[in-house]
């Protein structure tokens, strides 16, 4: 009796039959290179036991028959996958054949009579912008699978001999289940990772920005007012920026700052000075790029650079004098992702930079202790409604920083999927994060916010478990629910 009859929760899928049905002559190829790859390992355990040389296959074909899928369930999870659970049955005839070579001798095998049925768990994650949408395929087996099928070795069915059927079939059903029963799984490639690789945050740059040397005057006094503007390629995320020093030359800030670093063998760290003016828009008194390559992991590394008019080398105009800036560089991985970068060694350095000091991991001197990176991903909401109208954002308020999603127009069911991050000194054990969600109206006449319902976060767990993936129900809502995401990492 097909599961779908059974169990509500499995839908019937003839549909899916149909199709299966369809392209089964164009999955041999594809299936039988998976069935190899299960295989092989298989046979390999058994490779030197018997006197059994080599074990290979001489044909493999799956033959007309298909599976049936006897209904499919489709869980409800808070991660970036779809996943599915299913029963499978197949009655087949496919041609297997196996070539043994036992003591010089070459014994064919051939498999028939091939019966196979179980529960599969298939997952498509992670989800992702490009089509088809998905990464990998991730199947196990929920529970032993149950096998049976014949054996010809010289025109004679040996599994008829007493007591050697019931040992094959266990032996099979406990190779298999060893390999794929969950939590084990067979994962199966569908796109290149680089393609859809999402860039996530590996460590903290701690710039010091020192001092600047011999600027440009820009001020009709001749001195100027300088502060420098501080950025990452390839972030989205405002400048960091020193004080202003009026009217001087050689101004000293011994400031420090921390930027969030997501590939530190492709971004450059972008150093610019301005001359602050009270009116009209500020002169840059020149630029320089330093390359995270340069940096070894936890050494503070200290740069001495002649300021640019801008990156372009060819530019052979404006080749004046416009002074160097003095600054500090250190680059901190995350503790779970410091050992891709343990591996760099700290060789020599270039002709511009100096090694300085090395923090040691396993201190704290440098590198404050239990510091870290709250990242809080705002999901989506469902079933938020205004009075008025329905233009939904969230807002998310953390020791009195406040940060917003983008507005969307007219829906009860939002998805902003924004990533919104705070750099602090310590662990927020003890610490709430407030998300609210509200309605603007949209235009210029008469603007007016409603609230649409809140949540306030605990963040202890977070500090415990690295992560929490979670729906909240909104307070001050009817029905109104928010998916929040929210990480902690540590340096």
């Amino acid at each position: 009796m097909p599961l779908w009859v059974k169990n509500p929760d499995y839908d019937r899928v003839d549909w899916l039959n149909k199709v299966l049905s369809d392209v089964w002559p164009y999955l041999d190829k594809p299936v039988a290179s998976i069935i190899k790859g299960i295989a092989e390992p298989m046979f390999a355990e058994y490779i030197g036991k018997y006197q059994i040389e080599s074990i290979e296959f001489k044909s493999i074909s799956l033959g007309t028959l298909r599976p049936v899928i006897c209904g499919l369930k489709v869980y409800d999870t808070n991660e970036k996958e779809i996943v599915m659970e299913t029963a499978i049955r197949w009655a087949g005839n496919p041609d297997i054949v196996l070539v043994i070579k036992l003591l010089s001798l070459h014994i064919t095998v051939q498999l028939v009579d091939l019966q196979i049925s179980g529960r599969v768990r298939v997952a498509l994650k992670p989800l992702v912008p490009t089509f088809p949408c998905f990464s990998n395929i991730v199947v196990s087996l929920m529970e032993k699978p149950d096998v049976d099928f014949g054996m010809n070795i010289l025109g004679g069915d040996i599994m008829s001999i007493p007591g050697l059927y019931q040992y094959i079939q266990e032996t099979v059903k406990r190779q298999v289940a060893s390999l794929y029963h969950w939590p084990q799984t067979l994962e199966i490639p569908i796109l290149d990772a680089s393609s859809v690789a999402v860039k996530k945050p590996v460590g903290i740059l701690h710039v010091k920005v020192i001092r600047a040397i011999k600027l440009l005057k820009k001020d009709i006094l001749g001195a100027s007012d300088p502060y420098v503007k501080l950025s990452l390629t390839g972030e989205r995320l405002p400048s960091k920026k020193t004080t202003i020093k009026k009217k001087t030359l050689n101004p000293e800030w011994n400031e420090k700052f921390k930027l969030i670093v997501k590939d530190p063998e492709l971004q450059v760290l972008r150093l610019q000075v301005f001359d602050w003016d009270k009116v009209g828009t500020h002169d840059r008194l020149g630029m320089q790029m330093v390359p995270l390559k340069l940096l070894v992991p936890y050494e503070t590394k200290e740069f001495t650079l002649d300021l640019q008019k801008d990156t372009n080398i060819s530019d052979s105009q404006d080749k004046r004098n416009r002074g160097k800036i003095e600054v500090e560089l250190t680059f901190v991985p995350f503790k779970e992702d410091s050992i891709k970068f343990s591996s760099k060694c700290s060789g020599s350095l270039d002709s511009f930079g100096k090694k300085e000091s090395r923090i040691d991991r396993a201190s704290e001197e440098g590198t404050p202790g239990g510091a870290g990176l709250l990242l809080v991903m705002v999901h989506g909401a469902e079933d938020v409604e205004g009075e008025r109208h329905n233009n939904p954002y969230a807002s998310v308020l953390f020791k009195g920083e406040k940060k917003k999603t983008k507005m969307l127009k007219r829906t009860r069911d939002p998805l902003w999927n924004e990533e919104f991050q705070f750099m602090l000194e310590q662990p927020p054990l003890h610490e709430k994060i407030y998300i609210e969600v509200l309605s603007k109206r949209s235009g210029f006449i008469f603007p007016s916010k409603e609230p649409l319902g809140h949540v306030e976060i605990n963040l202890t767990d977070v500090v415990h478990n690295g992560r929490i993936n979670q729906k909240y129900h909104l307070i001050n809502s009817k029905n109104g629910m928010i998916h929040i995401e929210i990480k902690w990492k540590t340096v």
